[in-house]
């Protein structure tokens, strides 16, 4: 029987850019700050580790690349994950130690071929400490296409709870009406929306998602400012007009009918706590489902390749 309510937590905070350590030691902190205020689902936001490099060219020109912007890439893939790897173990003892669920915007890398690919991803962690799945961002924006590859269907991961199926797609994917249907198809009812999006228009998204989809909405963002940033990259020179405040904030939690169960907060970190009445999704479905009652499939269908992509294969 599905558990009624459930309290979420967002973390709205940032790491030292470039730093796995500082993230990890980041979301033991907040992690166990939220366990504290009985949270069973923590969520923190986009590529928290080992960060989101906004502002940065990475010396990138079309039609060229510097050495700089080469040697700041490679200490960012040095601070990213493997998917399994060490780092989920640690997380996965962090997410025990708080008997919750833990839900973490990572930078992964590639651990088949090359390894040297990165990808923005979302990392699902099980109360019992154990990796539950991951989720990597179809298409990564505008510029965001210098860091990270494109992830395919096969990572379009929903998970069953006992307080509901969980699942997230990654800032613009929510722009996307096909992966928001996919999503839906597979019975979300708390879609989490890591992104670095902190402009009043997000807010207006993730109402209408809410509303499209009668499920809950877990928006998580980055609170950044200019000194998380060491003053050692190579790079650093890029932000040193931008303004001390990188990345406001934004991280709410709306309900299945597009209310507020959360405001946005901004111009600070902090941890966002929300109690969710699961009954409500259940409910908000009565005159609405978009891949139910309130679907054509005689009219409209979506074919949905969930096949794991691969350059080379071998017998």
């Amino acid at each position: 029987m599905t558990k009624r309510n459930v309290r979420v937590a967002i973390v709205q905070s940032a790491p030292e850019l470039y730093s796995k350590a500082s993230a990890l030691a980041q979301i033991a902190s907040w992690t166990q700050k939220a366990a504290k205020q009985g949270a069973n689902l923590i969520v923190f936001p986009e590529v928290f580790i080992p960060g989101y490099p906004r502002g940065f060219t990475l010396g990138t020109k079309i039609g060229s690349r510097n050495q700089d912007g080469r040697k700041d890439w490679e200490r960012y893939w040095e601070n990213s994950i493997d998917i399994p790897g060490e780092d989920t173990f640690i997380l996965g003892e962090i997410a025990k130690e708080a008997n919750a669920y833990l839900v973490i915007g990572v930078v992964e890398r590639d651990r088949e071929f090359s390894k040297s690919t990165l990808y923005n991803s979302i990392v699902y962690i099980g109360p019992d400490g154990q990796l539950l799945g991951k989720h990597r961002k179809l298409v990564p924006t505008g510029a965001e296409r210098l860091l990270w590859g494109q992830g395919d269907g096969s990572t379009l991961t929903v998970i069953d709870t006992p307080f509901g199926r969980i699942g997230g797609l990654i800032c613009w994917e929510n722009y996307m009406p096909l992966a928001r249907a996919a999503m839906y198809a597979k019975g979300i009812d708390i879609l989490i929306t890591p992104t670095a999006d902190a402009r009043d228009t997000w807010q207006s998204t993730i109402q209408h998602i809410a509303c499209e989809g009668r499920c809950f909405v877990v928006s998580s963002n980055q609170y950044v400012t200019k000194d998380t940033y060491p003053a050692d990259l190579a790079c650093y020179d890029e932000i040193k007009d931008e303004p001390d405040v990188l990345s406001r904030g934004g991280s709410a939690v709306v309900g299945p009918l597009g209310e507020y169960v959360a405001m946005p907060l901004y111009g600070q970190e902090g941890l966002i706590l929300a109690d969710l009445d699961m009954s409500l999704v259940v409910q908000s479905r009565y005159d609405f489902d978009a891949v139910g009652h309130y679907s054509r499939p005689d009219i409209f269908q979506l074919n949905v390749n969930e096949e794991k992509q691969s350059i080379v294969r071998f017998n």
